[in-house]
């Protein structure tokens, strides 16, 4: 058996996509066959019905109507599936046989541009990677902003960069060539890191490259990045077969250096919540949300953008921070320029819609209102001082011609839908006007005719009437034959009169007649014509974009400033990070009349290198530490900082090995975590990075922990030298300031009260006297029984280590024994035999022997 024609097209176009799910439009709804169904219904909830298609067994069939497709194409790509609108291309009217259908449009996770599926304050990223032996281009684009950017890596570490690089992107889809999805671990960390939909395409190659991006301007020579310009066209080829449209608002490709920004790998975007919390991946509790007083989503993204890559060019810097101070200062200008900023929409996905051709004339209306807040922008601007305000209002474009047109084109009240009428002002096109007065005033025009022509003739019985048959005509009775006037034509004869028509009749009736057709068809075309010219000046309307979402960003940084009572921050080269009375930016705004408790830090490149840490659980190493780093954090940002004074010497990077987490879809343990973190450290710091390190070597013996912590503490001060602070609760580590260049001790300081203890949170000079855990426990809730027992047991072990402090001689190299000597291992015996052993006299089987020994004496 054959399938029927309908079904044959479907099947037709479905061999086509076989990766995605296929909305086939049958009149009102749009249909799903076969597996698609079955899936459809069950992921959608939707009823599972049949068709019959020519085969012995009905086609499983699931849809929903046209109209209201946009809810259920969400959820399908929420869930991770592709979606091919297959449209019909043609009026089912004038078509000969079957209904021609085509894909309109693929819609993937990161080809999304419909309101009802992104986010306001976030861009949709889709990336493409192009891997070539092991190094990698990466190309990303937000096709609902037009926004396009591409950078590669060729040097070393190049994975481990490039999945830094996709933490701070977030895309949502991933394009990638053969060789790499051929990486099976690869592909799993992509997916297990970024939960992201993974695409392969196929058109990963230079001569196509070149060709992709011919037309697109660069801000570098892209025939020097070559990878980068293979992952730029790979990524056009496939937005281009899954959007089916010319994508002109994606017009400059900007490729970047990511060592031009400060690194900031994925451990420490997730330590610091730098844009979302640990736990609930919210955006409330993060230093963006802190920061964010932006009043338009254009701003919303472009300070998430600047949140999550800092700037380390110190002009730069200087410039950004000049303008936020400038608006501080001026409180109101700045609230002026907030006040028209709130009345600005979304530009830039405004003008993507405009370019995909789905913008509706309240699209349009939304963009006019917007375009007129920039003539008063450029009026508040006119005497700002710094160099980047300055600059910003010479750039502003007022668009008055696209304003203009839009103001005399498009009516006020318009309907959502572009295909009903009524979108075109009174007064834009004469045609218009004619035929809506023809719509709107028939009747009006019918009795003006008709006692026109009686008083023309004088036959006061003459009417005027309408059928579906004839159309409009005058009727004359048979009396009034003789009266009739050489200009009537006769139209119908019928037993006592005679209907007729005029010239001037004729002309209304084919007004009349096809005028609400007509209007709606010309308003359409109007409405496009509008359209066409909105996204033909794409370049300028995206340049004036770019400097609202600034400006936006300057203001809400000044706000912030204000209202939080932060200080604007000074800059050096030496690299010396000196904050006085420095507060917790998110800590300080969630505390409920509590006072926070601010502190002082200093770290430098020599004297004061490495700060170790010490005190108890809950008093506040781990926040003041955080505190430091989003401090340096929020001032490579060019964002005032919480503190009364901040000097701040660049750093590159910013690491951090903070709290215990294991990583179960990679298969690594708690300690497996901290040791990898660790050692990404430990390869890619430099002396010009700020590193945070909070109780390294917790997770494993008390040994082995003290001793890795011991070493990581030498390797920084002898070989990276970088600015590090350094949380621990192994007190051992504080002999080493005095030994070890640029270390120094520090301490959260606490204040006893008979057996309880009070967490004063001021970090201090010196060690802590002990780790006061039993204190915590005790705070905890922990039971008395278990408090009192372990008090008991930590006296006993006091008083067998006492002796044992003075027997082991402790250099630079070697930790030293201390109160956490748990097992009572006869440390100091067994050192002295050690140190009387001459090795170089001892044979490969003697030194086993020894070592059997040793281990019988500690068991």
């Amino acid at each position: 058996m054959a399938l029927t024609p309908m079904m044959q097209q479907y099947v037709n176009i479905k061999e086509q996509y076989k990766d995605a799910i296929l909305l086939f439009r049958l009149g009102d709804f749009y249909e799903m066959f076969f597996e698609d169904a079955v899936i459809a219904s069950r992921e959608l909830e939707l009823t599972l019905t049949g068709k019959d298609c020519g085969l012995e067994e009905r086609a499983p069939m699931c849809g929903v109507p046209f109209h209201a497709v946009e809810p259920y194409i969400a959820k399908l790509i929420d869930k991770g599936y592709k979606v091919a609108i297959g449209e019909q291309v043609e009026d089912p009217k004038m078509a000969k046989g079957i209904v021609k259908r085509e894909i309109t449009r693929v819609v993937t996770p990161g080809t999304v541009t419909e309101n009802t599926m992104l986010q306001d304050d976030k861009n949709n990223y889709i990336a493409a990677i192009y891997k070539l032996s092991n190094e990698y281009g990466l190309a990303v684009a937000d096709i609902s902003t037009g926004e396009f950017s591409a950078t590669q890596f060729n040097e070393e570490n190049n994975f481990i960069r490039l999945i830094d690089e996709l933490a701070r992107i977030k895309p949502k889809e991933i394009v990638v060539n053969d060789l790499l999805m051929k990486d099976e671990k690869a592909v799993s960390m992509l997916k297990a890191r970024f939960n992201a939909f993974i695409s392969l395409e196929q058109d990963f190659s230079r001569e196509h490259s070149r060709e992709a991006i011919k037309d697109i301007q660069t801000n570098v020579d892209m025939e020097t990045r070559p990878l980068a310009q293979i992952a730029c066209g790979a990524l056009l080829s496939y937005l281009e077969d899954t959007q089916k449209v010319s994508l002109n608002h994606i017009n400059k490709i900007e490729f970047y250096n990511s060592s031009e920004y400060m690194v900031l790998d994925i451990s420490t975007r997730r330590n610091l919540e730098i844009s979302e919390t640990m736990r609930e991946r919210a955006k409330r509790g993060t230093l963006l949300w802190v920061l964010d007083k932006t009043n338009t989503s254009m701003g919303a993204r472009l300070l998430r953008q600047w949140v999550e890559r800092p700037l380390i060019n110190q002009l730069t810097l200087q410039n950004r921070i000049d303008a936020v101070d400038e608006f501080k200062a001026n409180s109101i200008l700045r609230a002026e320029l907030i006040e028209h900023l709130k009345k600005i929409y979304d530009i830039e996905r405004l003008l993507s819609k405009m370019v995909y051709g789905n913008a509706n004339a309240r699209d349009m209306l939304a963009l006019k209102c917007s375009l007129y807040q920039i003539p008063d922008l450029q009026n508040l601007l006119k005497t700002v001082d710094s160099d980047l305000l300055q600059s910003l209002q010479l750039g502003l474009d007022e668009l008055n011609d696209v304003a203009d047109l839009i103001e005399k084109a498009i009516a006020e009240d318009v309907p959502i839908t572009i295909k009903e009428g009524g979108i075109i002002k009174e007064g834009y096109n004469e045609e218009v006007d004619k035929l809506r007065y023809a719509k709107t005033n028939a009747k009006e025009f019918l009795a003006r005719l008709e006692n026109e022509e009686r008083e023309k003739t004088g036959i006061k019985t003459l009417k005027v009437g309408f059928n579906k048959v004839f159309g409009y005509y005058i009727e004359v009775t048979k009396s009034n034959y003789s009266l009739v006037p050489d200009n009537y034509v006769r139209k119908q004869t019928l037993a006592n009169c005679e209907r007729y028509i005029t010239q001037e009749l004729k002309e209304m009736e084919d007004s009349i007649l096809g005028a609400e057709e007509k209007l709606v068809d010309l308003e359409y075309n109007l409405f496009v014509e509008v359209r066409e010219y909105v996204a033909n000046q794409i370049e300028r309307i995206q340049k004036t974009a770019s400097i609202i979402a600034n400006l936006d960003v300057l203001s809400s940084l000044a706000e912030v400033a204000q209202i939080n009572n932060y200080v604007k921050p000074e800059y050096n080269k030496e690299g010396i990070i000196e904050i006085r009375e420095g507060r917790h930016p998110v800590v300080e705004r969630t505390l409920n009349d509590i006072e926070f408790v601010p502190n002082d830090t200093v770290l430098d490149l020599a004297d004061d290198n490495i700060n170790i840490i010490t005190g108890p659980n809950m008093a506040g190493k781990s926040t003041y530490m955080r505190q430091v780093a989003l401090i340096v954090l929020m001032a490579q940002i060019g964002s005032f900082v919480p503190a009364e004074y901040a000097n701040i010497g660049i750093v590159d990077r910013i690491f951090t090995r903070v709290g215990a987490s294991d990583d179960l879809a990679m298969g690594q343990s708690t300690f497996m975590v901290e040791m990898s973190e660790v050692a990404g450290i430990l390869n890619n710091a430099t002396q010009n990075s700020l590193v945070i390190l909070d109780e390294i070597g917790r997770g494993t013996s008390t040994f082995d922990g003290l001793s890795i912590a011991w070493a990581v503490v030498e390797h920084i001060s002898e070989k990276i030298k970088s600015r590090t602070l350094f949380a621990t609760h192994y007190h051992e580590l504080t002999e080493l300031e005095g030994k070890l260049e640029g270390v120094k001790n520090y301490c959260i300081s606490v204040k006893e009260k008979g057996e309880d203890i009070i967490f004063l949170r001021k970090i201090v000079r010196g060690g802590a006297d002990g780790s006061y855990g039993i204190h915590v426990a005790k705070l905890a809730g922990v039971p008395y029984a278990v408090v009192n027992r372990a008090k008991a047991i930590l006296k006993n072990l006091d008083e067998t280590n006492v002796s044992k402090r003075n027997t082991v001689k402790v250099t630079k190299n070697t930790p030293p024994v201390g109160q956490f000597d748990m097992f009572n291992y006869k440390l100091g015996a067994l050192a002295e035999e050690l140190d009387k052993l001459n090795l170089d006299g001892v044979t490969p089987l003697d030194a086993l022997n020894i070592l059997y020994k040793l281990k019988d004496k500690i068991n």
